[in-house]
């Protein structure tokens, strides 16, 4: 069963939940009013229920995205091929089939529906966001989540690139281009500009607290999250840990 967020966009919620997917992964379906092609973005894991939804919802699919790497965004990627024929594009080429990779700046158009693409490396290299020019919403990918924050996935998510990427969508907030957030796990966000200045707020509390632990001796990224994450439920030290270990590298330039 889809979720009808605006007249441009849908989502279906897989049923992977966990603490990197909070509730679960959004499967986001894109169609322009009136128009009979959609666009899936993300379809999700291989659980042959949640594709089938994503299908009655999305009828005709002219085009899958991705708007980054990880497993619980891509598992689908060849059993929703099988099943719609639809080409598919991802900055990263393994994630692409029958088309060309995403290219930065770049507007796609599928039956009416304008996408302009977003490059926002951080959380990985390839993260990438997508703007419908119809109505102000963002596709965040991981980039930002519908609760919390995300993770900077040491090695392959950079903290540089990734400051880098919410100044940018503060930039198209206050520009007035993005008026709503669509992510990747979570709920939708209405109030685009409190959370990106929260986002970057955070990030800039965090590299204070590392800065401290690596003055008072903390050598790892193991160490540093004993001492800035010690009220924090040891069950989420792991993901810290990743994002941590980009911090001290970006520390270090």
């Amino acid at each position: 069963m889809s979720t009808t967020v605006t007249d441009r966009a849908s989502y279906v919620l897989a049923a992977n939940p966990g603490i990197m997917t909070l509730d679960g992964t959004n499967t986001w379906i894109l169609r322009e009013p009136g128009a009979s092609q959609s666009v899936v973005v993300d379809p999700g894991p291989v659980d042959e229920t949640h594709l089938r939804a994503v299908l009655d919802a999305a009828g005709s699919v002219g085009l899958v995205l991705f708007t980054h790497r990880h497993f619980d965004h891509t598992e689908a990627l060849g059993r929703f091929v099988e099943l719609t024929g639809a080409p598919t594009r991802s900055t990263d080429p393994e994630f692409t089939r029958d088309a060309e990779p995403l290219v930065d700046g770049e507007t796609i158009i599928v039956d009416g529906l304008e996408i302009e693409v977003i490059a926002t490396p951080g959380h990985t290299t390839d993260s990438t966001c997508f703007r419908l020019v119809g109505d102000g919403s963002l596709l965040s990918g991981d980039t930002i989540l519908g609760r919390g924050t995300t993770v900077i996935a040491h090695p392959d998510g950079v903290l540089g690139p990734y400051l880098d990427s919410m100044a940018h969508i503060r930039e198209l907030v206050e520009e007035g281009l993005v008026t709503r957030i669509l992510p990747g796990h979570g709920p939708v966000i209405d109030d685009p500009l409190a959370v990106v200045d929260y986002y970057l707020e955070h990030r800039a509390e965090r590299l204070d607290q590392v800065r401290a632990a690596v003055d008072t001796g903390a050598t790892t990224a193991r160490e540093v999250v004993e001492q800035v994450y010690k009220d924090v439920d040891p069950v989420l030290w792991g993901a810290a840990e990743l994002s941590v270990a980009a911090q001290l590298d970006y520390l270090k330039d």
